[in-house]
């Protein structure tokens, strides 16, 4: 099967590598310039990538592969697929990024689905970070495809020596505990950075996915699937670790700092429309660390004061 890979940010560079070490795969991105002349992404110093790799920025090339792979920020994902014009009926298309889209509310795959209803979609997800994936650490992800035949396919087809994927048919707990683990590591972010400690950071992470789980089972989740790699195991890696963006993010905001602006972070838009989900279906008041991260980095509310309505909340049975 012939692979292209759409998006030449960290992530999709460290697939390409990934993979390019015994297939051939096609990369794009919109300026290739670098990679070109270089043949490494500068978000991945000193990783090359392989001769198997093909660098382009016709995007129309990425029509002749039998699966193509979004690795692209989810708040651009919409967009991204609506001006692109390729014809990709009947192929597998994978999703690479996590959250839900804040105008439509949509996980990535419903948004693949929605512009190429006859192609099947995908989502690779999980807990991973671009730069072990490039060195060629050993990394796990799942793989959830509906079509199950479809998921076995890509299962052998994007697996490497170092990249081992699991497969699952439960689309929706994927999508979700890849989402809104994001939004509970900007608050894990926040109570180190406010130095409340590590005892408070594991009892956060505790109850943020006990949230995490009633949101994603009202939404058609699996528990197997929150407990795996797209849900518990992505909640410990990006509540535990300063590589990820969403916990800087809130290291920064819990130091009173400035963050870095030029950072994507998934999970501020995720809380948002997490929060706008649970409201729909009158749930709200069971979200309370996914309120306090929306209204911290929205500036409603600061730091202390999160804390401390959180810390008031009516005691009850774990």
């Amino acid at each position: 099967m012939t692979i292209a890979i759409l998006g030449g940010g960290a992530f999709g560079t460290a697939l390409a590598i990934s993979m390019g070490q015994d297939r051939p795969i096609m990369l794009w991105a919109r300026d290739i310039s670098h990679l070109a002349a270089h043949r490494e992404s500068p978000r991945l110093a000193g990783v090359k990538l392989p001769e198997n790799v093909t660098i382009t920025a016709e995007i129309g090339a990425a029509s002749q592969a039998d699966i193509v792979l979004f690795a692209t920020p989810m708040q651009s994902l919409a967009t991204f697929v609506a001006q692109i014009d390729l014809p990709l009926t009947a192929k597998a298309l994978v999703a690479c990024c996590k959250g839900l889209d804040l105008a439509s509310l949509k996980g990535p795959t419903d948004i693949l689905a929605s512009r190429w209803p006859d192609a099947t979609p995908a989502i690779l997800t999980g807990p991973s970070f671009a730069t072990d994936i490039a060195h060629g650490l050993p990394t796990a992800l799942t793989l959830a495809c509906a079509d199950e035949g479809v998921g076995t396919s890509l299962q052998g087809a994007l697996s490497t020596s170092t990249l081992r994927l699991y497969r699952s048919t439960d689309v929706v707990g994927a999508e979700l505990g890849g989402a809104l683990k994001n939004v509970i590591a900007i608050a894990a972010g926040i109570v180190i950075g406010a130095g409340l400690g590590d005892s408070a950071r594991a009892a956060l992470m505790t109850r943020g996915f006990a949230e995490l789980s009633r949101f994603a089972l009202r939404m058609g989740a699996r528990s197997e699937t929150l407990m795996g790699l797209s849900g518990f195991g992505d909640l410990v890696l990006t509540c535990t670790s300063d590589q990820s963006r969403n916990f800087r993010h809130g290291l920064s905001l819990g130091a009173g700092a400035v963050p870095d602006p030029a950072q994507t972070v998934e999970g501020i838009a995720t809380a948002e429309a997490v929060l706008k989900q649970a409201i729909r279906f009158g749930i709200v008041r069971q979200m309370p660390i996914t309120a306090m991260v929306a209204k911290v980095t929205q500036g409603q509310i600061g730091v202390a004061e999160a804390v401390q309505n959180l810390m008031s909340r009516p005691l009850k049975e774990e």
